[in-house]
Parts: structure tokens; C-alpha cells; sequence
């Protein structure tokens, strides 16, 4: 049977929301097993981000291509092959028996989920007005917030009973299901003309984001000699400048550097990358703090840090009446102090503090980074015009998956520095307490672009009435 002639928006939001689960449930898994998978790979737990960001590395490098190729051969044919890609590739995750295996699976993992996404958000923003992006982003997002929410306990407890290996392979059978629901109620988004593939423009971004995340990765860690890290670093900076000055030439670039001339879109991609960076911390830092220093297992880690994504799905339906009644200004400039609190207050949690205060806590800091995540998306499409929809979706993709590589980088890069410092084994509780103390300051650091933004931006999204206007 052929996907049906029209569907409704809420349905297809629901439907792509799938995808979004699998990968959500898999950024929620993997700092939870990260200790399972290091002692099964004989790796160290620190070393092993690796794991983290290179997948999302692979995301950065690829999602710039996905709207070419949605217009050029179908969103809906595009975002199935996806699915298929990602599924297969968490399988052969699960399937990895070295670092070396495990990583060319999440490279594999990334660029499946480069065109998942952000082709399935396209999908959907091709069929809604802009009075209906709020509402449209809050049910694409509760379903997919599924993944945080069982994430961490399911893998904790799936590492403790079976093996880390297990939480992989759920993505199997739920990528099944979503090319079935694609299928049958997504119907093919009419083709815009997708023009000559920009090769020059990928090629330098994609290369400048991979040297330069790769020497986030190695530098002062000892893992490759320092003239590679410092030829790592002078080649990304030259592709990033040859990138820059190319995608402003081009007639049609694959990274469209005019989006930021609108303030709504330039403002969520600049202060929303640095909160991210400064959020993100939190998922790599803190599974690892309660099982190395609390020595909690697995199991009882996921069932404590899955408070915040349970915090965030009791969130999205306040996202609409809070920007309607107080306008994305105002929310997202109290919600970074309360997020950067929120942050900051697990530098204070030691073995004495009881769990279900580091429940709360933790819930409580959910439901700060869910509002923002939800606002800024609603708001770097509000001025977006649909001709633009394509670039707009992969550079939003490419920069939010930016920043959750660079909170994994900012994480790791801070225990590791604490300990040398320290003169330690290993991470310990003021390791840990020194790293959300890092990433509590890059997420208050996006609030001084938040506050220039003028009041009445984003109105027609929020409908947010300004007094006087």
C-alpha cells in the first residue's frame, strides 16, 4: 500500500519522532554503559568519548549534505534509507570486539542519523504554518524525549543483567516499525530544485569540523604525538577559513552563511551551540561520577539520571503557554540562569547526599534544559522562509550536534586536565566537581546574546504581544 495522498501535521510529527527516539535513546545509552563498554574493550572510561564523538562528529560532517539530497531525490525516500542505515549500524555497534570496529560503527551510526533527522524535521516543515511551529515542535519532541526517559534505566539495567551490547540492538526492531509507519501515512513532500551539488563546500567544512573536533580530542592526552594535534589544528583552521570564504562567494553553498543575517536564526545557532556545549557536559560527566566515585552499578546510575529527561517531558506542554505569555526573550533569558544553577549544583553532589534529592535535582535541571531546547528550535525557524527550510534544517542539525560533541569534548577534556593537575589515578569527586563547574559557565555564557535579542522577536511563533506594539 502507498503512503496515503494527505496527513496530518500531529501524524507526521509523531511518525518522525521515531526516529528521533532511536537516536535519542542512543545519546541517552552511551554515557550510562560507557564504564561496561570500557571494561569490555580494556579501554579507559575517560578515553573512551571517543566512542561519543564520533558519531556525532560524523553527524557534523554530513547533515550539511542532507538537504541536498532530500530536494534532490525525496525527503520521505531519503529519510527511510536513513532509518535503514541506522538501524543496521547500531546492530553492528552492538556487534563491535574493538575501539577500532566500535568507532567505524558510529561513524557508520553518524551518517545515518545525519539524514535522519534533519530530513525528517523537513518533512514536517514543509507541511505546517508558522503559527503552528510551537505546537509542531512539542509533539515531534514528546515522543522522542522517550529516548532520555527509558534510556539510562533501560541500558543501565541491560548492561548489569546482559551486556552493553543489548541496548544497540533496540534500535533494531524500532527501526523497523518507523519505515513501516513512514510508509504508510508519510506521503513524499513535493521535490524543490535541489541545483549543482556545492562539493567544494562540503569538502571544506566537512574537513574542517573533522580536524578540528579531532584535536579537541587529542590534545594533552598523550594519545598521538603533538605535531600531528598541531597539524590537525593549523589544517582545520585553514579549511575553516577557506570554507567561510568560499560559502560566501558560492551562488548556492551547501552551508548558507546568510541564514545568520537573520537575528531569530543567528542568536539560536550562537548562544544555542554554546549552551548545548555547556548542557551536553552534564550526560557524559555525570553517569560517569556516580559509578566511578559513588560506585553505584549501572543499572541504579541510569535509574538516577533518567530524572532528567523525565524532567523534560513533563516539560513540553508548558513550552507554548510560557512563550505566549512572557515571549522567547524573557523565557530563554531566566531559563539559562536557572539551567546554569541547575548545572552548577552537581559539582556539590558527594556519596552523602541521598538519591532522591540527586533525583530531584536532577529533574529539576531536566525540565530547564527541555524548555530551552524547545525554544530556540521554534525560534531559528521563525523567520526562516520556506525556500530556505533545507539550509535552515542541516545547519541547525550540523550546529546542535555540534554542540553535544563539543559538551563530550568540554567534559572530558576538564576531567582530564583536573587530574593532571591533581596528580591523580584517575577522576575523582573534585574532578568531577571541576567539570560541572566548567560547563556551568559556557551555558551562562550564551545569556548576554539572549539578551539583546528585542523584545518582540519571534512574536508570530509565540504570539507573544508586546505592550505598546
Amino acid at each position: 500500500m502507498s503512503a496515503t495522498k494527505q496527513a496530518d501535521p500531529r501524524t507526521i510529527a509523531i511518525i518522525v519522532a521515531s526516529a528521533l527516539f532511536m537516536q535519542n535513546l542512543d545519546n541517552a545509552v552511551v554515557g550510562t554503559v560507557l564504564p561496561s563498554m570500557a571494561r569490555d574493550l580494556n579501554q579507559d572510561p575517560v578515553h573512551l568519548s571517543v566512542a561519543i564523538t564520533s558519531y556525532l562528529v560524523a553527524l557534523c560532517v554530513f547533515i550539511p549534505v542532507s538537504g541536498w539530497i532530500a530536494d534532490r531525490f525525496g525527503a520521505r525516500r531519503v529519510f527511510m534509507l536513513a532509518i535503514f542505515v541506522f538501524a543496521l549500524s547500531s546492530a553492528l555497534v552492538g556487534l563491535s570486539q574493538g575501539l577500532a570496529s566500535l568507532v567505524a560503527a558510529r561513524v557508520l551510526q553518524g551518517v545515518g542519523g545525519a539524514m535522519m533527522v534533519p530530513v525528517g524535521r523537513l518533512l514536517l516543515l514543509r507541511r505546517i504554518r508558522k503559527e503552528e511551529l510551537v505546537t509542531a515542535m512539542t509533539w515531534l519532541t514528546m515522543p522522542a524525549l522517550l529516548g532520555p526517559v527509558f534510556g539510562p534505566p533501560l541500558g543501565g539495567l541491560l548492561a548489569d543483567a546482559v551486556s552493553w551490547r543489548a541496548v544497540f540492538w533496540i534500535n533494531v526492531p524500532v527501526g523497523i516499525l518507523g519505515l513501516i509507519l513512514v510508509w504508510r501515512f508519510i506521503p513524499e513532500v513535493e521535490k524543490e530544485d535541489a541545483g549543482p551539488l556545492d562539493l567544494r563546500g562540503l569538502m571544506l567544512w566537512g574537513a574542517a569540523l573533522a580536524l578540528l573536533m579531532a584535536v579537541a580530542e587529542t590534545l594533552g592526552r598523550g594519545l598521538v604525538p603533538h605535531w600531528v594535534t598541531a597539524a590537525a589544528a593549523l589544517g582545520g583552521l585553514a579549511c575553516a577559513w577557506f570554507a567561510i570564504g568560499h560559502s560566501r562567494r558560492a551562488a548556492r553553498p551547501a552551508v548558507d552563511l546568510s541564514l545568520f543575517h537573520m537575528r531569530s536564526f543567528g542568536m539560536s545557532m550562537g548562544a544555542g551551540t554554546l549552551f548545548r556545549a555547556g548542557a551536553s557536559a552534564v550526560p557524559f560527566l555525570l553517569p560517569l561520577k556516580l559509578q566511578l566515585v559513588f560506585g553505584l552499578s549501572a543499572g541504579t546510575s541510569g535509574l538516577v539520571t533518567f530524572a532528567s529527561a523525565l524532567g523534560a517531558f513533563a516539560m513540553k506542554p508548558l513550552v507554548r503557554p510560557l512563550l505566549k505569555r512572557f515571549g522567547f526573550r524573557a523565557v530563554l533569558s531566566v531559563n539559562c540562569v536557572a539551567a546554569t544553577a541547575g548545572v552548577l549544583v552537581c559539582a556539590t553532589f558527594t556519596p552523602a547526599w541521598p538519591l532522591v534529592a540527586i533525583f530531584a535535582v536532577l529533574a529539576l535541571g531536566g525540565l530547564t534544559r527541555s524548555l530551552h531546547f524547545t525554544a530556540l528550535n521554534a525560534l531559528s525557524f521563525a523567520d526562516v522562509p520556506p525556500e530556505k527550510f533545507a539550509a535552515a534544517t542541516a545547519m541547525t542539525g550540523t550546529l546542535q550536534q555540534l554542540g553535544l560533541a563539543l559538551g563530550v569534548v568540554l567534559g572530558s577534556m576538564t576531567l582530564e586536565a583536573s587530574v593532571a593537575v591533581s596528580g591523580g589515578s584517575g577522576p575523582g569527586l573534585w574532578d568531577f566537581s571541576v567539570g560541572f563547574l566548567v560547563a556551568g559557565v559556557v551555558v551562562l555564557a550564551s545569556l548576554p546574546s539572549t539578551l539583546r535579542l528585542p523584545p518582540e522577536t519571534g512574536s508570530r511563533v509565540s504570539g507573544h504581544r508586546v505592550p505598546g506594539s
